[in-house]
């Protein structure tokens, strides 16, 4: 059998600002069409297989390498340090599935779903926003990351956390930054991982007095939810929660920004689509959802470290080895998804689950809230919007850590809504 460093793998320049749109697709499905099922990049192994990757995903031999990608750009202490030595994603064993068993309820589906109305009338307030652009007349011209993708997620989480709606950009930008902690193009840049240092001190100065506030005045938010949760007569210490309420925003505003406007990007661009997603919202909005998150996944690469000697596919991976599971070649899989080349939100691809909030214990902990923020706004711009157009080619950011948009220029042409009758 032969050994992972034996191997002769295709390399895979993950640290190349470059990859990214066209040529991001194009050097995916080539190493998809090669039928390689491994590459070699920078610091780690990438994984293209499905099955693989849901292999070492699920390992119980493996970790997630929050510590050591922080120990190799030098982040030893300071303020990044504790998140990352605190954070729920590099906590194993019993200590994890303490902390999972206390979060879980606090972002089940039912929970989620409970902030719907909350993100419906933030939706309302950013459209009605738009107006004097008189969208009567041809449509309205604008940059949808501006107007919806950048604050929903961020006006939405500070209604979950309780927050004042004033604190929305705070929130935004502090998600932006910490979330930062896991690209390493930006952690090799020694100005970069200062401003992240400052940004995860800014938080933790804004939500500790909130969490006190909390343990004396309960509302009706995640942090008092964290707080009465109990389980087994375990509760969170405030550590604990400060961390799980970071690790919340930095998984929930960021992402979520970016798989919207991917989401829109893709529907912006199949016309036909659109046109679908109109005529029969209630079958295809969650199918859309689906098929975003499947098709162009804002986190390309979920990152695992083997502690200790691994077996598979025919090969042996020694302890110490950094796997990249990739997400985008892992949810083309054609044996589980029709077509899956093709962004289709019409095709019914089952309940084969995708890659794309990752697998395992460390399965998102926040996809339910993601999930029902993309389905409501996309239940709402299907009710307001007729066609939706791509003005210029999107400005995309590279698939190092979040596979982000800087600018995305759409015109939308609004339907016709009916008229609410008058009171006889």
């Amino acid at each position: 059998m032969p050994n992972l460093a034996d191997l002769d793998l295709p390399r895979l320049e993950l640290d190349d600002p470059g990859l990214k749109g066209r040529r991001w697709h194009r050097e995916m499905n080539e190493l998809l069409d090669s039928g390689e099922w491994l590459a070699q990049a920078p610091l780690a192994t990438v994984v293209l297989d499905r099955e693989a990757g849901e292999f070492f995903l699920r390992t119980k031999s493996a970790i997630f390498p929050g510590q050591l990608l922080a120990d190799l750009f030098g982040v030893t202490d300071g303020p990044l340090r504790e998140q990352i030595d605190n954070n729920i994603i590099n906590q194993e064993g019993d200590a994890h599935r303490r902390l999972r068993g206390l979060v879980n309820p606090s972002l089940s589906p039912r929970a989620a779903n409970g902030y719907r109305p909350a993100m419906r009338e933030f939706l309302e307030g950013l459209w009605d926003s738009l107006e004097g652009d008189d969208a009567s007349n041809g449509g309205v011209e604008f940059d949808f990351i501006e107007a919806f993708a950048r604050p929903y997620p961020s006006q939405t989480i500070a209604r979950v956390m309780g927050a004042p709606a004033e604190d929305a950009p705070r929130l935004h930008d502090w998600s932006m930054w910490i979330q930062r902690q896991f690209d390493a193009i930006a952690l090799s840049d020694p100005d970069t991982v200062a401003t992240i240092q400052d940004k995860v001190a800014e938080f933790y100065a804004w939500v500790r007095p909130m969490i006190e506030s909390r343990r004396s005045t309960p509302s009706d938010d995640l942090i008092s939810s964290l707080i009465a949760t109990e389980e087994e007569g375990e509760r969170l210490s405030d550590v604990e929660l400060e961390n799980l309420v970071l690790n919340i925003l930095v998984g929930g505003v960021d992402t979520t920004q970016n798989q919207l406007a991917h989401a829109i990007r893709l529907l912006a661009g199949s016309p036909e689509q659109w046109a679908a997603l109109r005529d029969d919202p209630e079958t295809l909005v969650d199918r859309a959802v689906q098929e975003a998150l499947r098709f162009e996944p804002i986190t390309p690469f979920t990152a695992r470290q083997l502690s200790d000697d691994v077996e598979y596919g025919g090969v042996e991976f020694p302890a110490g080895t950094v796997i990249m599971v990739c997400s985008f070649t892992g949810n083309r899989d054609p044996e589980a998804f029709a077509d899956p080349t093709e962004f289709d939100i019409t095709v019914d691809r089952g309940k084969v689950r995708n890659l794309t909030f990752g697998a395992g214990i460390h399965f998102c902990v926040g996809s339910n809230l993601a999930k029902a923020e993309l389905s409501e706004a996309l239940t709402f711009f299907s009710e307001r919007i007729d066609r939706l157009e791509l003005c210029d080619p999107p400005e995309l950011q590279t698939v190092s850590g979040i596979y982000g948009i800087d600018s995305l220029y759409v015109k939308a042409t609004p339907a016709k809504l009916e008229a609410t009758p008058e009171p006889a």
